[in-house]
């Protein structure tokens, strides 16, 4: 028997297209996030750089520095340059891809992992100068941990920052001020001042409302008068109703009326109770006396019917978003958010579908291969894959959550918390012994000064420490509360006979719409759940798998006109299932007979 050895293709031929590979096509990427001097000098100093390194290897072809100023790493679909160097690299002009730090190619782990596995299924590498990791050449475990650590530092960076301006707040300082019409603000003193032209047209406002007149008249008669807004915009009743709902104009703030979901998405969401808020009264001079404030706030809640503004803390995930899939759903082309839209809404033929903002605002060219997906579609395809969750995976996920369970409870975050806590006392209380030494005339001055600052320093980093702690605490008890939420989730239905939004969104992370098959092919069907636990469930080509159920569905509906009248009538009432709260009933034998 004889063994013939086939040998293997050099690195120089791209297996894709057979074509020879002489010099590579190289293209660079840098970003700083930051438009500071110090950065924009270091911005144009790696520009300089790459394209220097690039042109002087004789073994590769300039192919272009792509460059972000100004730009977060947390987002890709914000970065202009880095679409552009995507595009580019889709396009078949350009072989490597060369970054100073995985930090400045993506801080998002989910983002960095996408590109990177794009790019490799085209035989494209990139290579992080600081890791000196070559993706076509290294596993991407390594690359995992170092995107997920970038990821981490973002995260603990943002817990900081909003620890440090919940203590400006507390100490009464004016946070995140916009400008205010009425009101002049010294950056010095950081002080409210009132501007009469501007606290005119507020007096005018409180005036007319207290008077009787509504919203909409009141803004008529500001533009037609020639008064704009502060930003030079013509008047709405919102932004009449803006000035009334505004409590500055009394002379109080109200700090932290809305808060940031989390330092990936930048999400902001009004405050109901999820976060402190700080509310400071006689803050500055007012506007308007506090009686007709008081007195606009009356005929407002009477015009409103006695309706409660927001809703009750606690309730966010249920009633903040109008459907299941808001903001849960994100193109696997572009990165950017899907909305939701009704096609011929006022036919029997009317659709509801779910499609990529990118190309629905700026045109299709910015997102060519992403398409709408039917609602029904992403609902069934959630029904399977929750049923491949408790039947296929189930003890995966069992297991999973053990591990997690077992790593939180080894190492006691509390114990290191209540050690460091006697430590920072054991300081406190040598530096009173120390101080009362001093002052007895025991110990010298210059040994006094020395030691004191040596406790001092020790007992900074013991809090620094302490700080550190508590957010991984505050991580630790919010990661015990989801994985206790999935796993009553996961127990309290074997099978889904139907779409149940508090099911969806008590595990499911997020949903990426569209993207490329095994064979590299694109798929705008193509659906990936990421459940919270970490476990990803892919479920390629939808529309063709679920569609046709979608239609028999339809059709039953239809039917519902020559059933019994009462049925009918139940029929008339069915509503979209991921619409408002969920609440509306349907009786159990109707929904055996239309399938919802």
């Amino acid at each position: 028997m004889e063994v013939e050895i086939i040998k293997a293709k050099g690195a120089g031929e791209d297996t894709s297209t057979g074509r020879k590979i002489d010099r590579l096509r190289v293209a660079a990427y840098c970003r700083v996030s930051t438009d500071d001097e110090d950065q924009i000098k270091s911005y144009n100093s790696m520009v300089r750089y790459y394209t220097d390194l690039i042109k002087s290897n004789k073994q590769w072809v300039f192919a272009g520095v792509f460059a972000d100023k100004a730009i977060t790493g947390t987002k890709t679909d914000k970065r202009e340059e880095f679409q552009l160097l995507i595009q580019e690299c889709l396009s078949g002009n350009i072989d490597l891809v060369i970054a100073k730090s995985i930090p400045r190619f993506a801080r998002n782990t989910l983002d960095t992992l996408k590109y990177v596995r794009m790019l490799r299924e085209r035989n494209i590498a990139v290579y992080f100068e600081v890791e000196k990791i070559n993706t076509l050449k290294d596993g991407e475990f390594l690359l995992t941990i170092l995107s997920s650590v970038a990821q981490q530092e973002v995260e603990n960076t943002s817990a900081y920052v909003k620890k440090g301006l919940k203590m400006k707040m507390k100490r009464g300082e004016l946070v995140g001020f916009q400008g205010c019409l009425g009101y002049d603000y010294d950056v010095v003193t950081k002080s409210l001042s009132i501007n009469e032209e501007g606290a005119e047209t507020v007096r005018y406002i409180f005036d007319r409302y207290v008077a009787g007149a509504g919203s909409t008249m009141i803004a008529r008669e500001l533009n037609e008068q020639g008064i704009s807004t502060i930003k030079g915009n013509l008047w709405t009743s919102s932004s009449v109703m803006g000035i009334i709902n505004n409590e500055k104009y009394k002379g109080d703030i109200l700090l932290g009326k809305t808060f940031t979901v989390d330092p990936i998405s930048k999400r902001r969401l009004e405050n109901l109770g999820e976060e402190d808020r700080f509310y400071i009264k006689n803050h500055h001079e007012p506007i308007i006396s506090e009686e007709k404030f008081a007195r606009a706030q009356e005929i407002r809640e009477r015009r409103n019917g006695g309706r409660k503004k927001g809703v009750a803390p606690g309730k966010r995930e249920k009633f903040s978003r109008q459907y299941a899939f808001s903001c849960m759903l994100e193109c696997g082309f572009c990165g950017a958010s899907l909305s939701r839209r009704r096609w011929h809404s006022s036919s029997k033929y009317k659709k509801t579908i779910w499609q990529c903002v990118k190309s629905t605002k700026h045109g299709k060219r910015f997102c060519p291969d992403s398409k709408g997906i039917p609602e029904q579609v992403i609902e069934d395809a959630f029904i399977e894959s929750y049923r491949m969750l408790c039947t296929d995976h189930k003890d995966v996920l069992e297991e999973f959550i053990k591990r997690v369970e077992k790593t939180l409870s080894e190492d006691s975050i509390e114990d290191k918390i209540e050690k460091l806590n006697k430590n920072a006392y054991n300081i406190q209380y040598k530096r009173k012994k120390l101080l009362e030494s001093y002052l007895e005339g025991v110990v010298a001055k210059d040994i006094y000064e020395e030691t004191d600052m040596g406790y001092e320093k020790k007992l900074s980093e013991v809090n620094a420490q302490l700080g550190m702690l508590e957010q991984q605490y505050d991580n630790e008890s919010s990661l015990q509360r989801r994985l206790v939420d999935f796993r009553k989730a996961l127990s309290k239905n074997q099978i889904l006979e139907e779409f149940d939004r508090g099911i969806f969104e008590s595990i499911i992370e997020k949903v990426i719409v569209g993207g490329y098959d095994e064979n590299g092919e694109k798929d705008p069907y193509k659906i990936i759940f990421i459940y919270k636990t970490g476990f990803k469930n892919e479920i390629g080509n939808a529309k063709e798998r679920f569609g046709k159920k979608s239609k028999a569905v339809e059709k039953a509906k239809e039917m519902c006109s020559h059933i019994a009248d009462e049925v009918k009538d139940v029929c008339s009432y069915v509503s979209d299932n991921t619409c408002g709260d969920g609440s509306s009933f349907i009786p159990q034998k109707s929904r055996q007979l239309y399938p919802h």
